[in-house]
């Protein structure tokens, strides 16, 4: 089996006279030719003409649905929303990131009109967030920390010291003990890396 590089789909592959059309192919015209993504594969197979097959990745199709639980990055917040980038799916990772919204009123579930989302989130801090929606126009998902066991699961102190939970809403640094406000997730034992 030799597999080369990823083909578009309705990509010219070759002729049906050099390889007959496997999964993932059709053949028309005397050509075969992508029916989906992926690697294109060539199989010799006994005597006859290879096999020419193109095969997904299945790591590579894995995305984030509504409803799923993510681990992400926060890039930047301000006023209104914190802008993350999702790296796993559960315990999962993904082989791109993926760019997601927390907006303010999806930080908590109680008080949210006097939700501030610095004292929430910091540029850095990894957080346990629930999709709520696929977006908007700029296919950011949006996200949701609206559960005790959703918010930030690592942050850095200014000493740049891992800080530790204090309570729902703050974190403190181990080091320097000055105490930082943040959204803290309540970490459920299956989202524990080990």
């Amino acid at each position: 089996v030799l597999a080369l590089s990823e083909r578009p789909a309705g990509e010219r592959l070759c002729s049906t006279e050099e390889a007959s059309a496997g999964s993932g192919t059709y053949a028309r015209h005397g050509s075969i030719f992508a029916s989906l993504a992926g690697c294109l594969q060539r199989c010799a197979e006994g005597g006859g003409l290879p096999v020419v097959s193109v095969v997904r990745d299945a790591e590579a199709q894995l995305l984030p649905g509504v409803g799923a639980v993510v681990t992400c990055k926060v890039c930047s917040i301000n006023s209104r929303f914190a802008k993350v980038n999702i790296l796993y799916v559960g315990s999962t990772p993904l082989k791109s990131t993926f760019r997601g919204t927390i907006r303010r009123e999806d930080i908590r579930a109680t008080e949210k009109d006097k939700v501030e989302v610095y004292k929430s989130f910091r540029p850095g801090d990894i957080v346990l967030a629930k999709v709520i929606s696929l977006g908007d126009a700029q296919s950011n998902y949006l996200l949701s920390t609206a559960e005790n066991e959703l918010g930030v699961v690592v942050a850095r102190s200014e000493a740049g010291v891992q800080m530790v939970p204090i309570s729902w809403c703050e974190m403190q640094c181990p080091q320097t003990h000055t105490k930082d406000f943040r959204k803290v997730a309540r970490v459920q034992p299956q989202f524990l890396q080990t």
